[in-house]
C-alpha cells in the first residue's frame, strides 16, 4: 500500500464512479433530461444547443454534486436562465430516469475498489462512504459492499442534515466525524473535481483523483482542483510506485 495511505487514520470514499460503476449510469439519466430540456427550450446561441456529453459536460458540471446544483449549472452553462421549476423539473426527469434504471440492477463495485476496501479493513482502518446521492446505500447493498463500511453519508443525510453540496466539504467532514478521526489524518477518494476540491477545502490530509475517465486532460483536472495523487484504478495504491502518480 502506498505510504501516504498508510499514514491515513481513515478514509473516506465517494460512491458513484469510485466504489460503484453507477456514475455512467448517472450521466446517461442527465443526457436524457438535458437533451429534452434542450430541445424545449433552445439556447439562442446555435452553438450552445449541442446534446449534452456524457464525458465532458458530466464531470465540468453535475459530477459529485446535488441534482438541483447539477441542473442548475449545466443548464446556467447553455446560457439559459430558466424558472426554478423548470430546473426542478428536469432533475425530477434525471432522477425517475436513473431510479428506473436501478431496479433494473446489474450495476457493480470496482473490482480494484473491493481489494482495496478489503486490504483496509483487515487493517482496522476506519472507512466511510460518502455520496450526494440518495441511492448511495441501495447501490452499496446491491453491489455486495455496504457492509465493509463503518459509516454512510449519504444525500438524505445531507439533506437532513442540512449539508451544503460539493464543493463544500461539509458532506466528507461528517463522514470523517463518524469515524472518529481527524481531518488532517483522513484520506478522501473521489472521482469529481467537485469532489477532489471538497476534499482540498475540508484540509484532509490526503486527496486521491480516481480518473476513470482517462481522458487527455481528466487527471490533470483533478490535480487542478485539489488531488494530491490520481490513478485510474484503485488496486494502483496497493503499489507503493502509485506515489506521487499524475
Amino acid at each position: 500500500m502506498i505510504a501516504a495511505l498508510r499514514a491515513s487514520e481513515a478514509v473516506v470514499f465517494d460512491t458513484d464512479g469510485v466504489i460503484t460503476d453507477s456514475a455512467r449510469v448517472h450521466a446517461a439519466a442527465w443526457k436524457r433530461a438535458f437533451d429534452a430540456c434542450l430541445r424545449e427550450h433552445p439556447p439562442a446561441d446555435p452553438e450552445l444547443r449541442r446534446p449534452f456529453d456524457t464525458g465532458k459536460d458530466y464531470l465540468r458540471y453535475v459530477d459529485g454534486r446535488s441534482r438541483l446544483d447539477g441542473a442548475a449549472g449545466f443548464l446556467a452553462s447553455r446560457g439559459l436562465r430558466l424558472p426554478d421549476a423548470t430546473v426542478r423539473s428536469v432533475a425530477a426527469a434525471k432522477e425517475r430516469l436513473f431510479t428506473e434504471r436501478l431496479r433494473e440492477g446489474g450495476i457493480d463495485a470496482y473490482p480494484g475498489t473491493v481489494t482495496l476496501l478489503h486490504v483496509l479493513r483487515r487493517a482496522g482502518v476506519p472507512l466511510a462512504a460518502a455520496s450526494a446521492s440518495r441511492h448511495a446505500g441501495e447501490l452499496l447493498a446491491g453491489a455486495g459492499v455496504l457492509d465493509l463500511f463503518d459509516a454512510l453519508v449519504d444525500g438524505g443525510e445531507a439533506a437532513r442534515l442540512g449539508l451544503a453540496g460539493k464543493p463544500d466539504p461539509a458532506l466528507f467532514l461528517e463522514a470523517a466525524r463518524r469515524l472518529g478521526a481527524p481531518v488532517a489524518r483522513t484520506a478522501v477518494v473521489e472521482d469529481a473535481l467537485a469532489g477532489v476540491e471538497a476534499g482540498r477545502r475540508g484540509g484532509f490530509g490526503l486527496v486521491i483523483g480516481v480518473d476513470r475517465a482517462a481522458g487527455p486532460d481528466t487527471g490533470a483536472a483533478l490535480l487542478r482542483h485539489g488531488a494530491d495523487l490520481v490513478v485510474h484504478d484503485l488496486a494502483e495504491l496497493l503499489d507503493d510506485r502509485a506515489d506521487g502518480k499524475d
